[in-house]
């Protein structure tokens, strides 16, 4: 019977899938990455060939200020040389300060560039020359010179003789990365914008949808590759509509000499038992012909709202358990209330029918040959779950997966009786334009049990999608 489920459902949350970068953000960081490595090497390249020639010169500047310091110091008046520091510190940025034997000393950086500064430095002032990074914790360039026997320091700000000019370039660097950003954007996205666009109307030709047709210009290979699929989808389009009416032709060739072989047949004079096996004989034939024009016919584009599958399903248990009972079988039924998701109404009832109709055909028990059917509808984390569950035979491990190829059947001694071997394919079909998933399961013992997945609507989204 029809039950709602009051017990709250214990499942195992779904693995969230692994991240996956699409084609854009691959090239972008590709490109970037590519762009970033350049830029390095280039200022590498550039720092390894600016690095001498600039400790030169400013090692000169050095060489230069303290010999004009020193000069102008020996020869200024002695009350004249408190003025004479204080113009160099304010006018020329050169402070002089005298240099005591407990001054704590820190060393110049050992980089190529310091080494070169002071190596060239000591061979214009003499060996005994102090180049010092800071004095007594002041930060600076200190050099050291005497007059005499007095002994003075000479402080140079850092970023007067530093290699790299601070902010500048900084800013010099962060505009390359930018403009490396940026360009890495633009590239990518006209390469990539052709085949997104591709990806779209793919994505509408597989739903079964018409497809907008590819924009035929821009670059020569773009443009053959949108012409070359526009005509593709334009001879797939008609190959579908002559198939329709091929099809359609067929069964209303095929399906008028039928009912006239039926009509023949019940004024005939031929015995109760031949009539009844010409008549089964033609059933399956028709059965056989509306298989192959449900196959034929497409999936309905999925609704942009969710439906309430629960009721949809309840109505066509109803309809299916009369005609079960009707066929000597039983039908039982499990479905929770207000599960919805974004499927055709019609579709789900014909992929429900259709494997409802294949459990009654192919899963009697082998006690009664009597055919008991459960069918089940939960939620599973984000998935509406579906089951249809025989008590038959079952099938094979090895058989499962070719039952769902089209014109596929199992063996005879599970189904005893011969089909089209089109509804599990009709079922996958129509499944995959709403995203959903067929699986068979057949237990030892336990008959065959199709169990299908939908992705599941929130019913709050499926109402606010409806108003």
């Amino acid at each position: 019977m029809n039950t709602v489920s009051t017990q709250p459902s214990q499942h195992v949350p779904p693995k969230k899938p692994p991240f996956k970068m699409g084609l854009f953000s691959r090239t972008f960081f590709l490109l970037l990455g590519l762009m970033g490595m350049s830029f390095g090497i280039w200022l590498q390249i550039f720092f390894s060939m600016e690095s001498e020639p600039r400790a030169v010169q400013m090692a000169q500047r050095v060489i230069t200020s303290v010999s004009i310091t020193r000069s102008a110091l020996i020869y200024a008046p002695v009350d004249m040389r408190a003025t004479l520091l204080l113009d160099l510190a304010t006018k020329e940025g050169l402070r002089v300060q005298p240099r005591e034997p407990d001054d704590v000393l820190e060393a110049i950086p050992r980089s190529t560039y310091w080494l070169q500064v002071s190596k060239e430095v000591r061979d214009g002032l003499g060996s005994q020359t102090l180049i010092m990074w800071s004095v007594n914790e002041a930060p600076g360039v200190w050099v050291s010179f005497d007059i005499n026997t007095e002994k003075y320091w000479l402080v140079f700000d850092r970023e007067q003789l530093s290699l790299i000019a601070g902010a500048e370039w900084i800013g010099w660097i962060l505009s390359a990365l930018l403009l490396a950003f940026v360009g890495s954007a633009i590239s990518v996205r006209f390469v990539n914008r052709p085949l997104a666009q591709l990806a779209q109307v793919a994505q509408q030709l597989a739903r079964g949808e018409t497809p907008t047709p590819l924009p035929e210009k821009g670059p020569s290979e773009i443009r053959d590759m949108n012409m070359a699929f526009n005509r593709m989808t334009r001879d797939i389009r008609q190959a579908e509509a002559d198939r329709e009416i091929m099809l359609a032709g067929i069964s209303h060739d095929l399906r008028t000499p039928l009912a006239r072989m039926r009509l023949e047949i019940e004024l005939s004079n031929v015995s109760d038992e031949t009539r009844s096996a010409i008549d089964e004989d033609l059933g399956q034939i028709d059965r056989s012909i509306s298989q192959l024009m449900e196959y034929a016919r497409p999936a309905t584009k999925a609704p942009d709202a969710g439906i309430n599958i629960s009721e949809a399903l309840s109505t066509l248990f109803e309809r299916e358990r009369s005609h079960t009972e009707s066929l000597g079988g039983q039908l039982t039924a499990d479905i929770k209330p207000n599960l919805y998701a974004r499927i055709d109404p019609n579709d789900l009832k014909r992929i429900v029918s259709n494997l409802i109709e294949n459990a009654r055909r192919y899963g009697r028990s082998p006690a009664d040959d009597k055919a008991y059917i459960h069918l089940s509808v939960q939620s599973r984390g984000n998935l509406v779950e579906i089951k249809v569950q025989d008590h038959g035979e079952g099938v094979e491990e090895h058989e499962v997966q070719r039952l769902l190829r089209p014109f596929s059947r199992g063996e005879l001694a599970r189904t005893g009786v011969n089909g089209a071997g089109l509804g599990l394919a009709i079922v996958e079909r129509l499944l995959h334009q709403v995203d959903g998933r067929l699986e068979l399961q057949s237990p030892p013992g336990h008959g065959l049990t199709a169990r299908i997945e939908i992705p599941k609507l929130k019913v709050r989204e499926a109402t606010r999608k409806t108003a």
